[in-house]
């Protein structure tokens, strides 16, 4: 099992009861701890053979190069199990320069981008030149997609149908649409199915049961769930619940005349690698 989705731990070790954050809205059925340490993370992917880890730069003044670095010692502590994805804003000054020494200098092979939350035009000439180096050093695109309790996160900067003029402008750029752009995976289907480098990740849908069935039904009728990649979201899931939720996709009709999500195709999604499709080399 390979986790294309997951989230830098917090802290290296202990979390201060003072620092200790968590979140009731990011999930349904239960909240989630914020705050985690490396030993959480080690013990969530035990038997994960490969994960990519990564954070979101959300300061819009400055470049902040430790938070490349941490993505880079996280990877470190692990190296034949990791993979490091930077984040940089488009707008800041200096970004560029920060994207070339993440990737030169710390070996960070992909990119986290989060429009919404980082609060910026994905169709603006900053996020443009992005992409463009992106393209140019095959260096994947994992785009935060859909929906987020965040109030001054613009929705729209997070629509599926953006990556749509992205994949257009930039053929050979690798994206990955996360959470399969929730609500809105009927536009995430579309576009994945119309772009060979486009893919989505099912990360943090599992736990709305009949949006995930509805979702995993409308890729399998359109010829798109060989599209879908494994994620977790970890911290807000693991990747064990998450395996376990894609195997239960099909409770929500049972008894009924819906037709079901094929199971052998879910488990194709499961142990799917994604690195070649990213254009990823193999941590070792």
């Amino acid at each position: 099992m390979i986790d294309i989705h997951s989230h830098v731990p917090t802290h290296r070790e202990h979390v201060p009861h003072d620092e200790l954050v968590v979140n009731d809205k990011w999930r349904p059925d239960r909240p989630v701890a914020a705050t985690t340490t490396w030993a959480d993370y080690a013990e969530a992917f035990a038997d994960v053979e490969v994960s990519a880890a990564f954070t979101i730069a959300r300061n819009r003044r400055k470049v902040d190069p430790a938070l490349n670095d941490a993505v880079a010692a996280f990877v470190a502590d692990a190296p034949t199990r990791r993979i490091g994805f930077l984040s940089i804003h488009p707008e800041v000054d200096g970004a560029l320069d920060e994207l070339e020494r993440a990737r030169a200098s710390l070996g960070l092979s992909g990119i986290k981008l989060g429009p919404n939350y980082q609060v910026f035009d994905p169709l603006g000439d900053a996020a443009l030149r992005v992409y463009e180096l992106a393209e140019r050093y095959g260096l994947p695109i994992l785009f935060h997609q859909g929906a987020s309790p965040v109030q001054d996160a613009p929705l729209r900067y997070a629509h599926p149908l953006l990556m749509d003029e992205i994949a257009i402008r930039f053929p050979e750029l690798r994206v990955v649409m996360a959470h399969m752009g929730h609500p809105w995976q009927r536009e995430t289907i579309v576009t994945i199915r119309k772009h060979p480098h486009v893919y989505a990740d099912i990360s943090a849908l599992f736990y709305r049961p009949w949006s995930f069935y509805e979702a995993l039904r409308l890729a399998t009728e359109w010829g798109a769930l060989d599209k879908l990649l494994f994620g977790s979201d970890f911290p807000i899931a693991t990747p064990t619940e998450t395996a376990a939720g894609l195997r239960r996709v099909n409770d929500p009709i049972e008894g009924t005349k819906f037709p079901p999500v094929p199971l052998e195709k879910v488990e194709e999604l499961i142990e799917r690698d994604p690195l070649p499709l990213l254009g990823l080399e193999r941590p070792s």
